[in-house]
């Protein structure tokens, strides 16, 4: 009877199994795996939401930025044009929070 030795497994080279040769998984618990995928998952969330509150104050900024501008090209005076680009700010930073808290009462 002759016995054909295992092939070896190559590992993160992108080669793929050829037919009928069993999968070899890693000696991992399940729960080990498990919990690997969930702490994986909730580092996305958290950087999605980082991400996301970054671009809200950037877009924010900007259009505080453009409402400055255009009061004082309109002629008024720096304490003036600094209000109204702080109200724009605060309006927009409302408007997001208004937003989301709209969507998370919907999507939940």
């Amino acid at each position: 009877m002759h016995v054909l030795a295992p092939k070896p497994l190559m590992l993160f080279t992108g080669v793929h199994l050829p037919p009928g040769e069993p999968r070899r998984t890693p000696l991992l618990r399940p729960s080990a795996r498990q919990h690997t995928t969930l702490y994986r998952e909730f580092a996305v969330a958290v950087a999605v939401v980082l991400l996301t509150i970054a671009l809200m104050l950037i877009i924010a900024l900007l259009a505080a930025a453009g409402a400055g501008k255009l009061a004082r090209m309109d002629g008024a005076t720096y304490p003036t044009a600094l209000a109204r680009a702080a109200t724009t700010f605060a309006a927009v930073v409302s408007l997001a929070a208004a937003v989301t808290a709209t969507l998370s009462a919907l999507l939940t």
